[in-house]
């Protein structure tokens, strides 16, 4: 039996486990000396908060964060954009390892965003570039709960210019630089519209 009464809650329906998405740069020079440690501990923080890690199956600041999941015995899934495990490795150049189940979509990038984004329950942006802004205003569209990882990275204030000049008010989004406090506002928003109980209908 688990100690930990985020998942202890959530046993008796699988639905009520909740999905986070990482989203962040595959390419991260410009993320800063302690962009690595940042991601991973995001990463540990989704696990010891009984969530289950989805990323974008790719490099960078979504694996640092798959890293640390595992690393804390959570559960990582990944959303490649490749049709099958060959291309996504020989094609695209992506890896496997931190990921417990690769769901192979061969929609590309940007038909891999949109799946991503809509099979997690909330979307948490880290240090990016473009396709971190993509991922971004498909869950604002789709009305999805999303933080935004402040850290020594430019993303941050670039996805608050984006919302202050968007003139579209969204209760939604929370910021923070500190991993659990980020990770415990954005639960708090999932559980806030989260579908509680459900009956299954019997034929």
């Amino acid at each position: 039996m688990s100690t930990n009464p985020l998942i202890d809650s959530d046993s008796k329906h699988g639905h009520r486990q909740i999905k986070i998405c990482v989203s962040g740069a595959a390419e991260t020079g410009h993320c800063g000396l302690d962009a690595l440690d940042k991601a991973k501990e995001l990463g540990r923080e989704i696990a010891r908060q009984g969530a289950v890690l989805v990323t974008g199956a790719t490099t960078g600041f979504p694996l640092w964060a798959a890293m640390g999941a595992k690393e804390a015995g959570g559960v990582s899934i990944g959303f490649s954009p490749a049709a099958s495990e060959k291309e996504h490795v020989e094609v695209y150049k992506l890896p496997l390892d931190y990921l417990d189940l690769v769901v192979y979509t061969g929609f590309g990038y940007p038909g891999r965003d949109l799946l991503l984004t809509r099979s997690a329950d909330a979307v948490i942006c880290g240090c990016g570039r473009i396709g971190t802004i993509h991922e971004f205003t498909i869950a604002f569209e789709d009305n999805k709960p999303i933080g935004i990882f402040e850290g020594p990275w430019e993303m941050g204030d670039q996805l608050k210019e984006i919302l202050a000049k968007g003139n579209r008010p969204n209760d939604k989004i929370v910021t923070g630089s500190d991993p659990k406090k980020l990770l415990e506002d954005v639960i708090a928003l999932v559980r806030k519209y989260k579908i509680e109980e459900y009956k299954i209908v019997q034929p």
